[in-house]
């Protein structure tokens, strides 16, 4: 009877529901540069303070990105229950990407049409974090004395690696497993599917050198850019074949993404781009440098060396093998891969949840790419921690990208459910 409580409150709460979702989509969170957190945090913190939460605005000073103009705001709220038990804690991101083109919809109209939400953030991960704000709500209407605690948190910043969100909080002990036992990421990896983790990432900039010299005798000087042209020619015949002898045994999705790959993120080498408005032509110059960005993804069976190792070889081999051949290499940005176990409590109970709600099994997926998971891990010590929310992967960062009503329903009942397993009354 108690859950069955439970999802008429969810049900009584759809209206809610969309409200919240398109509430949120209409604040233009856009990352990069990081507008409009304050006001999300702030519209977040009326809402939940409504609840009978206790909120927190916090500002991640001095992170990557935290500007004056640009202040990285985060907002953390906490509801206390009846008596002592664990804590809950529901993290999403309020950040979005840029719109990008190919829009049939206002991006920020948060249009209800069909039963889908449309809007950028819609999917990713607005919708999430509505439903689980309803989840909470639905909860403590329906079981008062329940004990522990539950935590909301909306942070920023997790599209450009999440150092002024979550990063940040995990090193103030805010994601300490003295404090919060279980972590829910509702990202959206579809309503039957709990994702226990991610693959890891290395970004790396490399930089061939060359020397600068008239165009018309380039045999002056020489070219970073067929020096770089050599580099790609070598990562094509020898690299990316051996990435694919490399498979994982983590279910990830999808299918392609359960061996190593490689994206050449970007390539700028010789003249600056003209300024917008200049309709002159070029200099003539041979190139005297050239710089990729390489985004190396990897598999919990892969060292983090030796994944650095194959490309620094393939450009030793190179400095030896080409007369002229000089390059700088630098990280970037680095993540191991993470996976919670199959058995850990915030899995179990989820996965119950699931069966419960919708009548059958849960599948267990990993991603192809990082979310913050991997700062409640590395950061905070919190291995209890997976993703599980509504919305369609495929449409994250797309064009008219929508999350379904139903959807959201759906997870919010679940997410209520998995709470109310893990703090009783």
């Amino acid at each position: 009877m108690s859950d069955a409580l439970i999802q008429t409150q969810i049900a009584a709460r759809r209206d809610s529901l969309i409200a919240l979702t398109q509430d949120l989509i209409r604040i233009p969170t856009l990352n990069p540069p990081g507008r409009h957190y304050r006001e999300i945090c702030d519209y977040l913190a009326a809402r939940l303070a409504a609840s009978g939460f206790t909120v927190q605005l916090l500002r991640a000073t001095g992170a990557p990105g935290d500007s004056e103009t640009y202040p990285r705001w985060n907002l953390l709220a906490r509801r206390e229950g009846a008596g002592p038990g664990d804590c809950v804690h529901f993290n999403s991101h309020h950040d979005v990407v840029e719109v990008g083109h190919g829009w049939t919809r206002d991006p920020f109209g948060g249009e209800l049409d069909g039963g889908r939400i449309y809007g950028r953030g819609a999917c990713d991960m607005k919708g999430g974090l509505a439903a689980s704000i309803i989840a909470a709500e639905s909860f403590i209407a329906a079981r008062p004395g329940f004990r522990g605690a539950i935590e909301i948190s909306a942070t920023a910043d997790e599209e450009s690696g999440g150092f002024g969100g979550v990063a940040w909080m995990a090193q103030q002990g805010y994601f300490a497993p003295e404090r919060v036992q279980h972590v829910i990421i509702p990202e959206p990896l579809h309503k039957d599917r709990i994702c226990l983790g991610h693959r890891g990432v290395w970004w790396a900039e490399i930089e061939t050198k060359g020397r600068i010299a008239h165009g018309s005798m380039p045999f002056l000087g020489d070219s970073a850019i067929r020096h770089m042209g050599a580099l790609l020619a070598e990562i094509e015949a020898t690299l990316y074949p051996h990435l694919t002898t490399k498979h994982t045994e983590m279910p990830v999705i999808p299918e392609g993404a359960r061996q190593s790959t490689l994206n050449i993120n970007s390539i700028h080498g010789g003249e600056p781009e003209p300024e917008p408005g200049y309709t002159g032509l070029p200099a003539p110059c041979v190139a005297d440098r050239c710089r990729i960005i390489l985004d190396r993804r990897f598999l919990i069976e892969e060292r983090i060396d030796e994944v650095k190792a194959e490309v620094t070889g393939l450009l030793e081999r190179l400095r030896a093998e080409r007369p002229g051949f000089a390059y700088e290499i630098r990280d970037l940005f680095e993540v191991q891969p993470t996976m919670t176990e199959k058995d850990a409590p915030v899995v179990r109970t989820v996965a119950a949840a699931i069966e419960k709600v919708l009548g059958r099994q849960a599948e267990y997926v990993v991603s192809p790419g990082t979310y913050d998971q991997k700062h409640i891990d590395r950061i905070g010590k919190l291995k209890n921690c997976i993703a599980y929310g509504p919305g369609v992967l495929d449409l994250a960062h797309q064009p008219d990208e929508w999350v379904g009503v139903d959807d959201m329903a759906d997870s919010a009942k679940v997410m209520a459910l998995t709470l109310a397993e893990l703090l009783p009354e």
